[in-house]
């Protein structure tokens, strides 16, 4: 899609989103063709004049100022992570054709090191389109247990988070609140496709997921972003049963893009006393002395899966 039009996308599905009521404007009850704000009335509000608004709404206009957006971004009254998201739409529009070359992505040594001093928290690496770059025993466990676990140290074979969430039935059954999980990851794909979109596998996955999927195409259209936080989820696995954990998301410094997503749950809670049988009963048999090892599965190279 043309980048220019991504941003008059995001405007105008921002714009439909909000009533006069919402913003302080007067009601007079009269029938609108459209919903939401007129494009006058959010130019009004953002200090701009209709034609220019128009013209960015149209993708005609790609010069908005960080001024310009900043108005908007509060006339829309977008939150940080949308206002963010706005800005990076309006920078790859004045881009226009140039691309910026994206580095293949792995996990290197130092973020490997980092991964298996979590011991045995499940975690894993993603990359900038959620790509899993590698895991930890119990990540692996926890979140794709029936992949094979060398899977993410193959570049072309690597487990995708949002196309496990939409297109796995294993994953689907995970988590007990799916299209919580599922709009959550949308939101974050698309926070990832203002910031990389000059990357033509991050467009190939989401033009591959909505067609495949009609809720992830539903879901897309609403046109959200999500930030990398954290967030609770109720998860339902087939060896530990029931789990409430928190999925917190870790930024690494040194790889642009990358991150580590962490599970933990509260101290001695029945949640994870289940972490702690996964972990276990995912844990390589030391056949001499007859019984499982402590250390972590792949502590030189751990392995790397994805979403």
């Amino acid at each position: 899609m043309n980048k220019s039009v991504r941003l008059g996308e995001f405007l105008q599905i921002r714009r439909s989103l909000l009533q006069p009521a919402d913003v302080g404007l007067p009601d007079f009850g009269e029938r609108r063709r459209v919903p939401g704000l007129r494009r006058d009335e959010l130019a009004q509000l953002a200090g701009v004049s209709l034609s220019y608004y128009t013209r960015l709404e149209q993708g005609v206009s790609l010069n908005a100022s960080p001024e310009v957006l900043d108005a908007l971004a509060r006339a829309l009254g977008l939150d940080e992570v949308e206002q963010a998201h706005l800005h990076d739409l309006a920078h790859a529009a004045r881009r226009g054709s140039k691309r910026r070359r994206l580095a293949p992505e792995y996990a290197d040594d130092a973020t490997r090191q980092l991964l298996g001093a979590f011991g045995d928290a499940p975690a894993v690496v993603l990359g900038r389109r959620s790509d899993v770059l590698a895991w930890n025993r119990t990540g692996h466990a926890l979140f794709a247990g029936h992949l094979d676990p060398h899977i993410p140290d193959q570049p072309d074979r690597r487990p995708n988070m949002a196309r496990l969430v939409f297109l796995d039935a294993h994953t689907r059954d995970l988590f007990v609140d799916w299209p919580r999980k599922a709009r959550a990851v949308v939101g974050k794909l698309r926070l990832a496709a203002g910031q990389y979109p000059d990357d033509p596998r991050l467009a190939a996955l989401i033009g591959e997921l909505a067609m495949k999927s009609a809720e992830f195409a539903t879901m897309w259209s609403e046109n959200r972003v999500r930030n990398w936080d954290i967030a609770g989820y109720r998860m339902h696995h087939p060896l530990v049963g029931r789990l409430h954990l928190n999925l917190q998301t870790l930024t690494i410094p040194q790889a642009s893009g990358q991150r580590i997503v962490v599970a933990t749950a509260e101290a001695g809670s029945g949640s994870q006393a289940a972490l702690h049988l996964l972990a276990r009963a995912g844990a390589p048999v030391d056949r001499r002395a007859g019984r499982h090892s402590s250390g972590t599965a792949g502590s030189g190279h751990p392995q790397t899966s994805a979403s």
